[in-house]
């Protein structure tokens, strides 16, 4: 087949398509994997009761079935449920915005591409902008996003060293400088992959250098306030027009439902509601009528702080230890892990790259994800990326610990064959 341009740009291997392809052959396997590769959320048995219990509510009545199945709704989303979001986040936190700040998106993955290329890519009058990542590693389902090539740039962060073989990730401001070819700053907090939640100090002076230069700074929020909370540090939720503050209700425990939120200017939400018109007509209804009456109720919040993020505190714990215990004598760093579903594992001086490390992992039916997909937009050479690794927590605990000795059996393995 001869691909368009277009074609040829997304067919192709990605990161994003070979971490989603490992968790479907995962899920579809009747071998015992250890998935700790994709970003699937853990099944937590008194989330999944609430959420049943709400679909069983709106089966049963006929004006919710047809809300959630059996009409259109605006392109910018179901209005009564972007109207209850809304309104929460003015109640709770006093922002002050309307139905008309938020658009609903197929996911958030959907949300950031039409975000990326509203703000970034060719401009009319021939100039070219990108989108600035201003602290990598970022995540890897960014990497693709451009309608052309070339439309992210990223800058390196300091690395700060911890106790317990932790360390930090750190914005590095003497490099911060957002030129004329930037449309926009974007970051995730709390990052896919390391865990990274930058400080309010650093999160400020990101805002007040894309307000110099006249662009939006983008907040990745897929893990962050005011839900699923899985953070593990304070975070005081914040929104003004200069920022476009994206969330996803996958990680509450609805990957399927695709349902993404952008919080952004009227004009900004207007032209997301004009491209999806375009390529879907609507957004699914199904994920805002489910989560209507949770978020009216503000008992969204409620379960946010009180289940989900318990959860996976307990969950990060475990494999802390698990890794402590399987990695003794072994070079090895963890980024703080400070929300997220994820550790990030750093192997300094590894003597394979971290795709090697990969691969082996994966002929043992260990499934995780090599560190050098997770640096989008970086043009510079460095060792770094290629000695880290990422891995979920998030699935069977017997999994992860039987993952974490894998991953120890193999990078002793490759020191061993480097001596």
């Amino acid at each position: 087949m001869s691909w368009s341009e277009f074609g040829k740009r997304f067919a192709r291997r990605t990161g994003a398509r070979e971490l989603m392809d490992d968790l479907g052959d995962a899920l579809a396997s009747d071998r015992d994997i250890c998935m700790l590769g994709g970003g699937n959320p853990a099944h937590i048995p008194e989330i999944e009761a609430v959420f049943q219990a709400e679909i069983e509510r709106i089966l049963a009545n006929e004006g919710e079935y047809r809300r959630m199945f059996a009409n259109y709704p605006s392109p910018q989303g179901e209005e009564r449920f972007r109207t209850s979001l809304a309104n929460l986040f003015n109640r709770e936190y006093g922002w002050d915005v309307t139905a008309k700040n938020i658009a609903l998106t197929s996911g958030s993955q959907a949300g950031f591409f039409i975000l990326f290329n509203l703000l970034a890519g060719r401009q009319p009058d021939g100039s070219f902008r990108k989108i600035l990542l201003p602290v990598t590693p970022e995540y890897i389902g960014y990497q693709d996003l451009g309608l052309t090539e070339g439309m992210l740039t990223a800058l390196k962060p300091t690395i700060e060293e911890l106790e317990d073989h932790q360390f930090k990730y750190r914005l590095d401001v003497s490099n911060l400088e957002i030129g004329p070819d930037i449309g926009a700053v974007c970051i995730s907090r709390p990052t896919n992959p390391t865990g990274n939640v930058l400080t309010d100090n650093e999160m400020e002076q990101l805002l007040s250098a894309a307000r110099g230069a006249g662009v939006p700074l983008i907040v990745d929020n897929a893990y962050g306030m005011p839900f699923p909370q899985i953070l593990f540090t304070d975070v005081k939720p914040v929104w003004n027009p200069d920022l476009i503050m994206c969330m996803s209700m996958s990680k509450l425990g609805l990957p399927g439902i695709r349902t993404g939120v952008i919080v952004a200017e009227e004009s900004i939400i207007d032209a997301v509601g004009s491209v999806n018109s375009v390529l879907s007509l609507a957004v699914p209804s199904v994920g805002a009528v489910l989560l209507n009456d949770l978020v009216a109720s503000g008992r969204i919040l409620e379960i946010s702080e009180k289940i989900i993020r318990p959860f996976y505190v307990a969950k990060k714990d475990k494999a802390l230890a698990h890794i402590h215990d399987e990695f003794e004598g072994i070079d090895y760093r963890v980024h703080k892990p400070e929300g997220a579903l994820f550790l990030w594992l750093w192997f300094p001086g590894l003597p394979i790259s971290s795709e090697e490390l990969y691969r082996r992992l994966r002929q043992r039916d260990v499934l995780v994800l090599s560190g050098h997909n997770f640096f989008p937009g970086l043009d510079v050479e460095w060792q770094h990326r290629d000695e880290c690794i990422r891995m979920t927590y998030s699935q069977d605990d017997s999994q992860v610990q039987r993952g974490i000795a894998a991953i120890a059996e193999e990078v002793r393995r490759a020191w061993q064959e480097a001596r």
